[in-house]
């Protein structure tokens, strides 16, 4: 069975303000195109169709011009929910909408039901896990302390009890929506950690012949049977060495695995330049960054006049200016955002603790205010889910 794994459309997400409508448009159709050449015979998308819970109107048209289209092949598509989408609202309509092969998967509860197709071969079961919010899910699945390793790993329990119950032979394969140990986060993934943990052991996936995940934005193998996608297009400008594909995807009669790299069309180049302004504006090397997305990070000491409309001239489509003067680190000036870039929510606070009372939180603080963040970041999930 040939397999095209993809995930994390985003549908209705812009990039630093430009609308990314069209390319997500080019996007379908060059997925349908592929389906259609490559003689695909089932499509997993691995969650985060939508940006957001209540995504505009323009997204939810393309999104169902999408479902007309594949449906319209007679390839099957089995689709989660993931941590951006609201799980309630991309599942109204999934039991009619099924009846023309379009899966759609966003119940906790039903993790354990396949859908089942077949080829030469016999039986492949398709479990969907929709992105678990471990505070939503822990009453469902039956565990004491919310985390993403216990909820995962109770639906996987389903998942290998019902596979244990059907015909000797049945292939398998998953989508789930996690952050799994191994893989490299972007800019562009919205956080879920949990108990000061985001990512799960891809160990919670054995006894399956594939997991097809969603969630980080770098197409990557975690093992030859885990893959991520990853996002067919850039979402920050640290998707800016990625190439952008999906995962064709073939599972033999035995269950064996081999993965083929589908690129997906580029709108755009991405480019991170650094520099002071003139040398930017003359260093004859940018001259292949001159029709790219640009995020340009200027190092002079003092702040040059009308440094986005200079830099414009050159690099026309600018989007990002950032400035960062070459300063020792203990520097005075060095600033706020720089003090703070790449911590974590915990550490910052752990950190303002020390500088308030000339010590750090001891071993209980520090879970008081785990605990704290953990509770905010449930109770945004309980809000988004009754929008």
């Amino acid at each position: 069975m040939r397999l095209l794994h993809t995930s994390d459309w985003h549908l209705g997400r812009a990039f630093h303000r430009v609308n990314m409508l069209g390319a997500q448009a080019g996007f379908i159709g060059h997925l349908v195109t592929t389906v259609r050449e490559r003689g695909v015979d089932a499509v997993v998308v691995s969650g985060d169709v939508y940006d957001r819970a209540v995504p505009p109107l323009a997204a939810v048209e393309l999104f169902d011009d999408a479902l007309h289209r594949l449906a319209d092949l007679g390839v099957p598509t089995v689709m989660i929910s993931g941590n951006h989408d609201s799980a309630r609202r991309l599942g109204v309509g999934a039991g009619l909408i099924g009846r023309a092969g379009i899966h759609l998967r966003t119940d906790p509860s039903a993790c354990g039901t396949p859908v089942v197709l077949k080829d030469d071969f016999g039986d492949v079961a398709f479990y969907g896990l929709p992105y678990l919010e471990p505070a939503l899910v822990k009453d469902e699945f039956g565990v004491e302390k919310p985390g993403h390793e216990a909820v995962l790993a109770a639906a996987m329990d389903r998942v290998r009890t019902d596979l244990a119950s059907r015909g000797h032979g049945t292939r398998s394969v998953v989508l789930a929506h996690a952050f799994v140990t191994g893989g490299e986060a972007s800019d562009s993934e919205r956080d879920i950690t949990v108990g000061g943990v985001a990512a799960v052991p891809a160990g919670v996936f054995d006894g399956v012949d594939y997991a097809a995940l969603g969630h980080l934005h770098g197409c990557q193998t975690i093992t030859e049977r885990v893959r991520y996608s990853g996002s067919p297009l850039p979402y920050s400008f640290s998707e800016a060495d990625h190439r952008k594909s999906m995962w064709l995807v073939d599972l033999d009669a035995g269950g064996a695995v081999t993965a083929e790299r589908v690129d997906c069309p580029v709108p755009r180049a991405l480019a991170r330049i650094r520099g002071t302004l003139e040398e930017l504006l003359a260093d004859p090397g940018l001259a292949r960054h001159e029709e790219a997305w640009i995020e340009a990070t200027l190092t002079d000491a003092v702040r040059p006049a009308d440094p986005m409309a200079r830099l414009a001239e050159r690099f026309p489509h600018t989007l990002s200016l950032a400035f960062a003067p070459e300063r020792a680190p203990e520097d005075p000036d060095v600033s706020y955002a720089q003090r703070l870039a790449d911590r974590s929510d915990q550490e910052i606070a752990e950190d303002f603790v020390a500088h308030v009372r000339g010590a750090g939180p001891d071993e209980h603080e520090q879970g008081v205010l785990r605990d704290a963040f953990d509770a905010v970041r449930a109770d945004e999930a309980v809000r988004e889910v009754a929008r």
